[in-house]
């Protein structure tokens, strides 16, 4: 058993997706390690972690930007394979459920007031996506960097005078880079085999 946290560099991936758009946030949990062979792990964690974008908007009519700020708990479900003593690569599939979710809207012309109109229950509460990433273990301390990739859209399917339209119509995903302490010393060796 561990405790992780780290930052996270999150976006909402689209066609026209652009990286000056990820926001900054965090993750924080815990995971249990639990040995299979001496090169191969299976690693379930339990975390909150935030997500979101920034978009920016501009056309002849108004521009401005916003800011969805997305809280999670995630479960994601990873295989471990230890390359050296030291250093793993791992990735697996995971499962998120929305707490709370916040839009920010800031517009050279306020047209539509997001802050009150938009809340969590626009958005999908069940998220699912894959994810993998590298680490590095000295003794009981491990540094890690992951990526995870969304496969389910952030905005629910709505239909407005018969046209039917998701909002946001994107995907999660998230840059993460965290420590991890394991706090079971004595336990951690793998079974030889």
């Amino acid at each position: 058993m561990g405790i992780k946290g780290g930052i996270n560099f999150s976006n909402m991936y689209t066609k026209d997706v652009d990286q000056n758009n990820m926001l900054t946030g965090f993750n924080i949990g815990v995971f249990a390690k639990m040995p299979v062979t001496n090169f191969l792990a299976i690693q379930p964690e339990l975390y909150f972690t935030t997500k979101g974008a920034e978009v920016t908007y501009n056309n002849s009519f108004v521009d401005g930007t916003v800011k969805y700020r997305l809280n999670y708990v995630e479960l994601p479900v990873l295989v471990m394979i230890n390359l050296t003593k030291n250093f793993n690569l791992n990735f697996g599939p995971y499962a998120g459920y929305l707490i709370s979710g916040v839009v920010k809207n800031q517009s050279s012309i306020n047209l539509f007031d997001f802050e009150n109109n938009i809340n969590v229950d626009d958005f999908n509460r069940l998220e699912a996506g894959l994810t993998a990433g590298i680490g590095i273990d000295i003794k009981n301390v491990g540094i890690g960097m992951r990526y995870s990739y969304g496969l389910t859209k952030v905005g629910k399917e709505k239909t407005f005078t018969d046209i039917t339209y998701t909002f946001p119509d994107a995907k999660n995903s998230v840059l993460n880079f965290n420590v991890s302490f394991l706090l079971n010393s004595k336990k951690n060796h793998p079974p030889k085999g």
